[in-house]
C-alpha cells in the first residue's frame, strides 16, 4: 500500500519497519505507526486503513510519543500525519537519517515539545503541516509556542499541493488534491 498507492520509497519503509515502528496489522491490513518512549516501549499507536479513509489514534496513546525518528543533526521536521512524514522523506532522501522528524497525528504541539526536551541538540525546527487553512493556522500557533519556549529558528515549509503525500502522488502521475488556503 505505502509503495504502490502512496509511492513511499522502499528504503524509507524498510527503515521504519526494521525499527519495528511501522507494520501492517494482520486482521484489517491497516498501516500501524508506533511511537516509542526513550526505553523503546510503545506509548502511541496511529492506525491508517489501506482500503478506506479510516484513520485513528488509539485510545490511551500519549501524544508526546507519536511516530518519530530522532537524528543527530540540529534539524527537526514536523508533520500532521505519518504518511506525510514518509512522503517528505521520500522527496528529500539525501542524508535524511541525520535529521529528526515527528508526525503529530494532530496539530498539537505536545510531541514537538517532547522531542525538543529529549533532543537538546535540536535548534532548527521546520513546520511542514498541511497546506490548508487549518495547517497554516496550526503552524502559526505552534511557532508562537516554540518562540515562547526559546526556539527562535522556526520555519514553515509548505507542500505544493494539500500535503506532502499529494506532492509525491503528483510526481507519480496521480492528480493531487490541491492546496486550499487563503495564501494560494
Amino acid at each position: 500500500y505505502l509503495m504502490d498507492k502512496r509511492f513511499i520509497a522502499r528504503d524509507v519503509i524498510t527503515h521504519f519497519a526494521r525499527a519495528k515502528i511501522l507494520y501492517e496489522d494482520a486482521q484489517y491490513h491497516n498501516c500501524i505507526f508506533l511511537g516509542l518512549d526513550e526505553e523503546g516501549v510503545p506509548k502511541h499507536c496511529h492506525r491508517r486503513a489501506t482500503g478506506s479513509s479510516f484513520k485513528c489514534t488509539e485510545a490511551g496513546s500519549q501524544a508526546e510519543y507519536s511516530f518519530h525518528h530522532d537524528g543527530e543533526s540540529e534539524w527537526l521536521f514536523v508533520f500532521e500525519a505519518p504518511i506525510d512524514m514518509l512522503a517528505f522523506i521520500t522527496l528529500h532522501q539525501k542524508e535524511w537519517r541525520t535529521h529528526s522528524y515527528v508526525a503529530l497525528c494532530s496539530v498539537s504541539e505536545r510531541a514537538i515539545l517532547h522531542r525538543l526536551k529529549i533532543n537538546k541538540h535540536i535548534r532548527k525546527i521546520v513546520l511542514c503541516l498541511d497546506h490548508d487553512n487549518a495547517g497554516i493556522a496550526a503552524c502559526m500557533r505552534i511557532r508562537d509556542i516554540l518562540v515562547q519556549n526559546g526556539y527562535n529558528n522556526v520555519r514553515m515549509l509548505h507542500s505544493v499541493n494539500k500535503d506532502w503525500d499529494e506532492d509525491v502522488k503528483a510526481m507519480n502521475g496521480i492528480t493531487p488534491i490541491k492546496a486550499e488556503s487563503d495564501e494560494t
